[in-house]
């Protein structure tokens, strides 16, 4: 018998991929607990045109993330933040205020996306960080921590 999966199953396969079973294991464990349904002539219509649409979606988010890869690639962000006597940051640079520096320039990207090759960055100067834009494309930007 020929399912569809609704979500990954270990051991099996992953979503909205059709694979072949027994008959048992599909009809009384996979489609009852609605991980899977029946790879009838309808449901595999529907199933190919939800691929091809989500394929296009794919490829849209794809182009839009390498052009902004692109566009950010050469630049520098300014961080500013409060510095003590000594030269020493008080607290840490995170992610949140690099993508405030990023936001200010026009840029708008999740903090979540960004992550640091140092982890606690606790003084002045140039620093790198890597934006994962989309599951292929990752972006090396460098930012500045300056005095405010």
């Amino acid at each position: 018998m020929e399912i569809i999966l609704k979500q990954d199953v270990k051991n099996l396969g992953h979503k909205d991929q059709v694979v072949k079973v027994r008959n048992g294991y599909g009809l009384n464990f996979l489609i009852p607990k609605g991980v899977a349904v029946v790879a009838s002539e309808s449901n595999m219509k529907v199933h190919n045109e939800t691929m091809k649409q989500r394929a296009f979606k794919e490829d849209k988010l794809r182009k839009e993330a390498e052009t902004l890869a692109e566009t950010i690639k050469n630049k520098t962000f300014r961080v500013g933040m409060k510095v003590g006597e000594s030269g020493k940051i008080f607290g840490s640079v995170t992610t949140i205020q690099i993508a405030d520096a990023i936001k200010k320039a026009g840029y708008n990207i999740d903090r979540k996306l960004i992550s640091l090759a140092d982890e606690h960055i606790k003084e002045l100067g140039t620093y790198t960080a890597t934006i994962s834009l989309h599951k292929d494309i990752k972006v090396t930007v460098s930012f500045d921590v300056v005095k405010e």
